[in-house]
């Protein structure tokens, strides 16, 4: 395996300022003491510490990020939206959807996100790594073509995509274990098998208007997509056999068909036991494991080329070191760090029929 893991980083994705907040949406004149909005730069800034600090260091390679052109922005998002972005925030800013904010450093820090993650994804595609991670925000996967949502303006791991397609690779495969449905990427690939979206996430279905995709097992792709798009819908408080489980009975039988010649994947940590936006109860051993996991099938399928984007993960210690386990097995490492809360007991037939209805929809275009 790769000694190294390289990380991509770029200071300017700290600039947008989402202020204070009551989790994500507006402080409340009710309570006395208000809190950060829950994707603010405090997040990352652990998650590059502990990366740093940590029994990693050695083993991470250190590179630096870049601001995203226009030209690159266009590959996913329309000219007119890409201005309407930048008029709000030289307008000042604020809530530009009901729970993402920009402020009016927003810009380059946008910029920074989508660039940093095209550097990540280039430097795999050139052979100049073949394991990289770009540690940015915010997260981008419920960004739209059109429509900001989620936190996100510009579909990172959709930019790295549409990249890798224009390298001349013929299919990509985005893996996305978010806690929540990456609607927006769903959205950028629904009718292609160009690139195939897999999305483990808890079972919420949609939550504004601007979210219309429920993230069902019954949203499989139209048209030329059909089959193209799984969503792996768990139930509340899912854990880590059960993760392990869809990984092993649904994402990698089908990768193993549809072999990909890259796998980019949307590296959320909100599904741990604690984040404040997310009840999955997996702890560092699952987040360990899908780390492993993803290693082994580019390993077996892509002659090890993989790429990850930094998602949720909003607990601002122990994200981190749930970022720092996904690491671990990314490279094949044991686990170093103890677990300071993953002490929920974990139930192994928790998935199953999530599993079984997830394959009932995909059984005409892939064999389980």
């Amino acid at each position: 395996m790769t000694e190294k893991l390289t990380v991509f980083w770029d200071e300017r994705v700290l600039l947008n300022d989402t202020g204070t907040a009551f989790g994500e949406v507006p402080a409340s004149p009710l309570l006395d003491v208000t809190e950060a909005h829950v994707e603010n730069a405090d997040r990352v800034r652990n998650m590059r510490a502990v990366l740093r600090n940590g029994p990693l260091a050695d083993r991470i390679e250190w590179r630096d990020g870049r601001l995203a052109s226009h030209d690159e922005l266009r590959t996913v998002h329309p000219e007119e939206y890409i201005r309407e972005v930048a008029d709000f925030i030289t307008r000042g800013g604020g809530y530009i959807e009901s729970n993402t904010v920009l402020s009016e450093e927003a810009w380059p820090a946008l910029l920074a996100a989508a660039g940093t993650s095209l550097a990540a994804v280039d430097a795999v595609l050139t052979g100049d790594t073949s394991l990289a991670y770009a540690l940015v925000r915010p997260p981008g996967h419920h960004a739209q073509p059109q429509q900001a949502e989620g936190y996100g303006v510009f579909n990172h791991a959709a930019l790295m995509a549409e990249r890798a397609r224009a390298a001349g690779l013929k299919r990509i495969a985005i893996i996305d274990w978010d806690t929540h449905h990456g609607n927006g990427t769903q959205e950028c690939f629904y009718t292609r098998s160009d690139v195939l979206y897999a999305s483990l996430h808890m079972r919420h279905g949609t939550w504004s208007a601007t979210h219309p995709q429920t993230g069902s097992p019954a949203e499989i792709g139209v048209d030329g997509g059909m089959g193209f798009n799984i969503n792996m819908e768990l139930s509340l408080g899912a854990g880590d056999a059960a993760y392990r489980a869809a990984i092993d009975q649904v994402i990698a039988p089908v990768l193993r068909q549809y072999h990909p010649e890259l796998i980019i994947c949307s590296s959320g940590q909100d599904a741990s036991a604690v984040d404040p936006n997310g009840r999955q109860a997996l702890t560092m051993d699952g987040f360990h494991a899908i780390g492993s996991r993803m290693r082994e099938l580019a390993d077996e399928l892509t002659d090890g080329r993989l790429v990850l984007v930094q998602e949720g993960g909003y607990h601002l210690s122990y994200a981190a070191y749930c970022l720092h386990a996904t690491c671990e097995g990314l490279l094949g490492l044991a686990p170093e760090l103890d677990d300071p809360v993953g002490y929920l007991p974990d139930d192994p037939r928790h998935g199953d029929a999530d599993i079984r209805l997830a394959q009932s929809y995909l059984a005409r275009f892939w064999r389980f």
